[in-house]
This record gives C-alpha cells, sequence and structure tokens, in this order.
C-alpha cells in the first residue's frame, strides 16, 4: 500500500497515536514496520525515500515544517509561444 497520498489511512494513524502511546513511539522509531502493522499490509515507500515521523503534540514548542522545494518548469512549447507573442488566448480559441 502507498499511504502518502491516502488520507483516510494517514488520519487513521494519526488519530492511533494520538490515543496510544506506546504505537506513537513505535512509530518514531520504526514507522515501515509499525504501519506494516497497524495497516496489516506491507507498506510500499517509494524508491530512495524514507518516512520520518516527527511528535508535534509538545504545545510548548512551536514547529516550523521546511517542505521540498518546488520545481518549476518554465520552459513552454512553441503553441504556448505563439499564444503569448501574438496576444491570442487559446482558452477562447482566438
Amino acid at each position: 500500500m502507498e499511504i502518502a497520498n491516502d488520507k483516510k489511512v494517514l488520519d487513521s494513524v494519526v488519530q492511533k497515536a494520538w490515543e496510544d502511546n506506546v504505537f506513537k513511539r513505535n512509530l518514531i522509531q520504526n514507522p515501515v514496520a509499525t504501519l506494516e502493522g497497524f495497516l496489516g499490509e506491507s507498506v510500499k515507500v517509494p524508491g530512495g525515500k524514507k518516512i520520518a515521523v516527527i511528535d508535534q503534540t509538545d504545545d510548548s514548542t512551536f514547529f516550523i515544517n521546511i517542505p521540498a522545494k518546488p520545481v518549476l518548469d518554465m520552459e513552454l512549447d512553441d503553441n504556448q509561444l505563439d499564444a503569448i507573442s501574438g496576444g491570442t488566448d487559446p482558452r477562447f480559441g482566438i
């Protein structure tokens, strides 16, 4: 199972961690094995990636998550360049 895009599964994992301190500790220490035990099936982690679980329940700490820097593809294809240079708007067929 790929859990990264399954909000329902992620929500159930978080709920379990809120309710069960042993589960939360195991999730932090060994996330894949703990998730597999919780879900009852193997967890697929995309190649070269790992799972990091950070406990952010300490309300005396302000946590900042630094997400991956977005990759922006600013190259336009020939049709897009023609539309821009000619002042046309492809949404209106002109």
